[in-house]
């Protein structure tokens, strides 16, 4: 295991016993809007400094990106930091969460972990050497066509003017699949892409912290994630089309008609 990913392991590892350890004070916590329908909880901040501690103690120079303190340091290596993706199921005690560290190198995501918890589920990759699942190997489904799919997907809470596109996308595919998730964490739908669980996944709006991981694991189990028009800059745009080649092809196709705008 590269040095950097099993200090990412560490830190999540670290992070996810600390969610864990919380869950019986849920219903105690701070709990913060940022913005609409966005919160955060002491559970995050706590969780996040604990991942920038354990990755400073090894590279105190790097450049960290979080979703609750921001951007600080300036660096090749940049480490992308969620330190729990899906905040609104942990308050509910819905049980689908994640740590998600993705490590930039040369605006390159170069190592990633995404880490459930709940079920002590270990997603891991570093670029050229595959993705895994504690220690199985990975590989998104085989699948050639969008019949039978199981599609993951994410409605834009966040951007309300986003709706109405949204739904004719959604309206689009749905009646081409077998079903379509929406679980609430956008990290572990993009490991659940790699792993197989899911054949493909599209979403509206997210951030780097979201994706940086999910990424690397997708492309690392044989498969592709790009915006709505099929480039690669996904972290500038934050619109999400993820799965094997066929399918990430089908569900492009799908919802190309309805891309246009800010959400090229």
């Amino acid at each position: 295991m590269h040095p950097m990913l099993n200090i990412a392991v560490r830190a999540a590892r670290q992070a996810g016993s600390l969610i864990m350890r919380s869950l019986q004070h849920v219903d105690h916590l701070e709990i913060t809007a940022k913005g609409l329908n966005d919160f955060v909880t002491d559970v995050d901040r706590l969780a996040e400094q604990e991942i920038i501690n354990t990755i400073k103690k090894s590279y105190p120079d790097h450049a960290i990106m979080a979703e609750e303190s921001g951007e600080t340091g300036q660096n090749d290596v940049v480490w992308i930091i969620d330190p729990l993706d899906g905040t609104t199921n942990y308050l509910h005690g819905f049980p689908h969460y994640c740590v998600s560290i993705g490590v930039m190198v040369k605006g390159r995501i170069d190592h990633a972990v995404v880490f459930d918890p709940m079920r002590d589920e270990l997603f891991t990759a570093s670029r050229g050497e595959g993705a895994k699942l504690n220690d199985r190997r990975l590989r998104v489904t085989k699948r050639k066509d969008l019949n039978g799919a199981l599609i993951a997907t994410g409605f834009p809470f966040k951007y309300p003017q986003h709706i109405d596109v949204y739904m004719q996308m959604f309206a689009a595919v749905f009646p081409q699949v077998a079903d379509i998730r929406r679980a609430g964490s956008a990290a572990l739908d993009l490991a659940y892409v790699a792993a197989g669980r899911v054949d493909g996944y599209w979403e509206i709006g997210l951030e780097n912290w979201d994706l940086a991981a999910g990424k690397l694991l997708v492309e690392e189990a044989g498969g592709s994630v790009t915006n709505f028009t099929g480039g690669d800059k996904v972290l500038d745009k934050g619109h999400v089309i993820a799965g094997n080649l066929s399918i990430h092809a089908h569900l492009q196709k799908s919802i190309a008609p309805f891309v246009s705008g800010n959400l090229k």
